[in-house]
């Protein structure tokens, strides 16, 4: 098993991370530990059922709303391994959640992360954290190894109504489906994948849900193309450049002024993540709450 202390015999985790653009997997907590934060997760879920805007942003932004997400973007066992491949500023641009429910259609195209998030350089990496077991059964990524050495290759839009992706965005390539490894995580572990590699997951064939936190590091010298100073959380290092908007930690558990700040940054990532929707499909689907 690949970890942050003891990666696996073919190298350490920069050096298969240099290789293949992924690593897993990687032990972030226990699995009662990652079992209570989605209990606070879907606590909160069941508290906002009644106000999808917020709910929206739950899903969205839960470091920025929970302090139970906030401890976990901060996780020495994370912040470690992200440190290998970016170096120790760091900075999380999004945690968003992947949530396939049970015996659920949803499925995430083969894609490239850092297609439309409008930023200037690929000095990031995800880190996704299963909070609940992710099996080829329940819907797992798959990653196709050494792809992240390609450059941002052409993507269509779909707005496939099963497609978690914002825009339903897939590669416009022929994708070779035997190539895919898949990422079996246990519940509480992570893996960690290059902003250019290609990477999808299937629906959801068991009786629980599949949760996800997709947990973006970038360095601080990263800025988004636009001049906008998008909403960040600082966890690591120093900020030597203030390309962003730096957000403490929740004032509380889903507390307004938290929301708040969440509501003035869905207005860039909105804006960021839809470029070019208008010229190409008349408006899209800008209704869709996930924004990745």
């Amino acid at each position: 098993m690949a970890s942050v202390q003891s990666a696996e015999s073919s190298g350490s985790i920069a050096d298969v991370y240099e290789r293949d653009g992924f690593i897993f997997p990687i032990d972030v907590v226990s699995a009662a530990e990652a079992e209570a934060v989605r209990a606070d997760l879907e606590a909160a879920e069941a508290e906002l059922a009644d106000d999808p805007k917020r709910l929206a942003v739950l899903r969205a932004y839960p470091d920025r709303v929970l302090p139970s997400f906030d401890n976990l973007i901060r996780n020495p066992n994370l912040i470690a391994a992200a440190s290998q491949v970016l170096g120790p500023d760091l900075m999380v641009w999004s945690s968003g959640l992947f949530i396939k429910d049970a015996n659920s259609p949803k499925i995430v195209s083969w894609h490239q992360d850092l297609t439309y998030w409008g930023l200037d350089d690929a000095e990031e990496t995800t880190c996704w954290v299963a909070l609940s077991s992710a099996s080829e059964a329940s819907g797992c990524m798959k990653f196709v190894p050494g792809s992240h050495k390609k450059q941002l290759v052409a993507h269509k839009d779909t707005f496939d109504e099963n497609n978690l992706l914002t825009r339903g965005q897939e590669i416009a390539v022929e994708v070779n489906e035997e190539d895919g490894v898949s990422a079996v995580l246990e519940t509480g572990q992570a893996s960690m994948h290059h902003g250019h590699l290609f990477h999808a997951s299937g629906p959801n064939t068991t009786n629980d849900r599949r949760v996800g936190s997709a947990i973006r590091y970038i360095k601080p010298s990263m800025k988004q193309r636009s001049g906008d100073r998008s909403l960040v959380a600082h966890v690591a290092g120093e900020d030597n450049f203030g390309h962003f908007t730096v957000a403490g930690p929740p004032k509380g558990r889903l507390l307004d002024e938290d929301f708040e700040l969440c509501f003035r940054d869905l207005e860039i990532k909105r804006r960021v993540l839809y470029e070019g929707v208008e010229q190409q499909s008349g408006g899209g689907d800008k209704g869709r709450a996930t924004l990745y």
